[in-house]
Order: C-alpha cells, then structure tokens, then sequence
C-alpha cells in the first residue's frame, strides 16, 4: 500500500468518524470541535490532490474561521455545559430513513457515471499576477464580492453571539 492511498483511507475513516460524532454528540461545545477535525481532514484531501491553495482557504476560512467562531460563540453565551435532550424515536427513524435515502441515491449516481480511467486534463499556465486579478477581481472569476460578503456574514454572526450573551446577563 502506498503512502498517498494509506493516507486516503486514514483521512476517509477520521470524516466518517469525526462526522457521526459531530451529530451524535449531545455536548455543544465537543461537536464543534468534532466539526472541526471534519474540516482539517477534509483539507488534507486538498494537500493530497496538489491543490494547496485551496486547501490553505479551507484550514483558514472554515477550520481557522467559522469553527472558532462558533467555539467562540458557545463561550460567550456560556452554553459550555450544555447537553442536548435524547430525541424523539420518529425523529432518529426519520434521520435513519433520510440516511438510507441519501446515501442510496449517492451510491446509485457513482454507479451510472461512467469514469475513465486515463482522463486527459489539460494544464493551465498559473502565474501569481493571475490568481491576483483573480482575486481582487470583480469579473468573471473575480472573488472580491464573496470575501466580502463572507466577512459581512462573520460580522453578524459576532454581533448576534453578543446580543444573545447580553440579553442571558440580564
């Protein structure tokens, strides 16, 4: 087995795991932290795929950006402690239903794409005054627009964690 496939199969088993744990957790603040190795693993697909740009944007804006700002938000509203109830048994059939529906329709999907085995991919010259205007563009692949708009939506969300923290000091 080689390295590049052992860390495949290392980094599938840590989502799968780090997944259900996120949503099987009745503690707040130990889901985010589930959620947040799901993100870290997932950027070590990126590394793994040579897209080290991409993956550098995941670990920061998801892993290094919305997870702590979550964390942070539990702390501010001190709801550390807090353990959700045991749902109700139509509620788990429901998800279990919604899994199998998912999941099926997912493996259902992969079987009918027919995939190549020697894809023919084409390289395309990248230089650095490229993904420059490309990201202080507001063109076509321009990404100004959703930076911005990403950090307007980070903005809200610390200001509702602190309208929510004052009004539970009351």
């Amino acid at each position: 087995m080689t390295l590049p496939l052992f860390m495949f199969y290392l980094l599938s088993a840590a989502i799968l795991l780090f997944s259900v744990l996120t949503i099987a957790s009745r503690k707040m603040l130990r889901s985010a932290v589930y959620l947040l190795f799901v993100l870290i693993a997932t950027a070590g697909f990126y590394f793994l795929l040579n897209y080290q740009f991409l993956a550098g944007v995941q670990l920061t804006l998801y892993a290094g950006g919305i997870v702590v700002l979550i964390i942070f938000s539990i702390l501010l509203t001190s709801h550390i402690s807090h353990k959700f109830k045991r749902p109700a048994a139509w509620k788990l059939w429901m998800g279990l239903s919604v899994l199998v529906f998912g999941g099926g329709t997912t493996l259902w999907m992969l079987l009918l794409q027919p995939f190549d085995k020697d894809p023919v991919v084409k390289a395309v010259p990248v230089s650095m005054h490229l993904i420059g205007d490309q990201l202080l563009g507001l063109g076509k692949n321009g990404y100004v627009l959703p930076f911005e708009l990403i950090s307007v939506l980070l903005l809200a969300v610390m200001i509702a964690a602190i309208v929510v923290a004052k009004k539970e000091s009351n």
